[in-house]
């Protein structure tokens, strides 16, 4: 017999994916090349830089890594917020930092929060896993985080306005060109 808590959980996977499925739009994010993409419908939307975690992958708490696998989106935080504003337990201080501020690595912009779907990443949510703005644009594109998918405040802005609570991510050691939709020929575009 399962126990309460695994019963719960099982139960709002099967309502997330359910409620997901009727929407083809999902985002990818590739490790290694440091980048996220979201795709509808076997479409490349959108493509941008990011930054996981310097300590790698990973899923234990405390570790500060970058959970893999499949996760989707839990809550979003941060509506009509102006760029740079600092975001402190999903609430504006009030704080605005600009971009590259020395000495400043805070939450800014935008907060998208994820929560995993398999054995792996069920902590994610209680780590507090996001995807969310950063002052330090400086450094997207190389592992920098302390386990969050860290983007420059107008790519998140960008991203948080395309995402949906329930909407699926792919957090992979896979190169993006492997984790995209890959383009099927038709007739028009033969090349003999």
């Amino acid at each position: 017999m399962m126990n309460k808590p695994l019963f719960i959980i099982a139960i709002v996977l099967i309502a997330v994916r359910q409620l997901s499925a009727s929407s083809a739009a999902e985002i990818v994010i590739s490790i290694p090349d440091q980048t996220l993409a979201v795709v509808d419908s076997g479409k490349l939307i959108a493509r941008y830089r990011v930054s996981t975690s310097k300590f790698g992958n990973g899923e234990n708490v405390g570790s500060y890594r970058t959970p893999l696998g499949m996760l989707f989106v839990s809550g979003k935080f941060g509506d009509h917020l102006p760029a740079g504003t600092v975001i402190k337990n999903r609430a504006p201080t009030g704080e605005i930092i600009a971009v590259d501020a020395p000495n400043r690595d805070a939450i800014v912009s935008r907060v998208i929060w994820l929560r995993g779907m398999e054995r792996q990443n069920l902590a994610a949510h209680d780590r507090c896993i996001y995807i969310h703005g950063t002052p330090e644009e400086r450094r997207v594109g190389k592992a920098a985080s302390f386990g969050c998918i860290r983007m420059r405040s107008r790519d998140v802005i960008a991203l948080y306005d395309r995402v949906h609570i329930g909407m699926h991510v792919t957090i992979s050691e896979k190169a993006i060109d492997e984790l995209l939709p890959q383009e099927k020929p038709t007739l028009l575009s033969r090349a003999d």
